[in-house]
């Protein structure tokens, strides 16, 4: 006996394919757009021919779906993420830049302890390795601040830590995989 589909039906489904697509972030794009799609398909056909509280019970949890769907793509080893390597890539600039500036900002507050109306240029040297010099100008009490910037081995340590976080080597094809009998007939 079909069901009608309601709105409040097809909002249910759609948060199982939401949290679905959620957990799929680390397969490649057109590959989680495709499962995304195919999900909501099959649960839209389900609950008009079994209702849908049924056909999200038949389907079981987001998660373990998803386990499914990483595993028959990616394998069931270890594998890469792009969300943690995305994560540190966000996290750590912001994280170093807040440190850097508290840093340089206790340096100033000590100049600036020595007395209300200090005048001169001061320089930092900053973190060693991290950042460049910096340079603050007093005028009346008044500071302004100029330099700071990172130094190139920050961007070197935000791959490295990107890809370490991430474990992005394991996204690379693997040799096997071109060596195989099947990899070749198919080329």
């Amino acid at each position: 006996m079909p069901h009608t589909v309601t709105w409040l039906d097809r909002l249910r489904i759609e948060w199982v394919v939401w949290s679905l697509d959620q957990r799929l972030y680390d397969l490649p794009s057109r590959t989680r757009i495709a499962r995304r799609r195919e999900v909501r398909a099959n649960l839209l056909a389900a609950a008009a021919e079994v209702g849908a509280a049924e056909a999200l019970r038949r389907l079981g949890g987001s998660r373990e779906l998803a386990q499914e769907y990483l595993n028959a793509e990616l394998g069931d080893g270890p594998r890469h993420s792009w969300i943690a390597a995305s994560l540190f890539l966000l996290t750590t600039p912001l994280l170093l830049n807040f440190f850097l500036d508290e840093a340089a900002n206790a340096y100033q507050q000590a100049i600036a302890a020595v007395g209300p109306h200090i005048e001169g240029t001061f320089t930092w040297h900053g973190v060693a390795g991290l950042q460049s010099s910096v340079t603050f100008v007093f005028h009346q009490g008044q500071a302004s601040r100029t330099g700071g910037a990172w130094t190139p081995l920050v961007y070197v340590l935000l791959v490295v830590g990107a890809v370490a976080s991430g474990r992005l080597w394991r996204a690379l094809p693997r040799r096997r995989n071109q060596d195989s009998p099947a990899a070749g007939e198919a080329g």
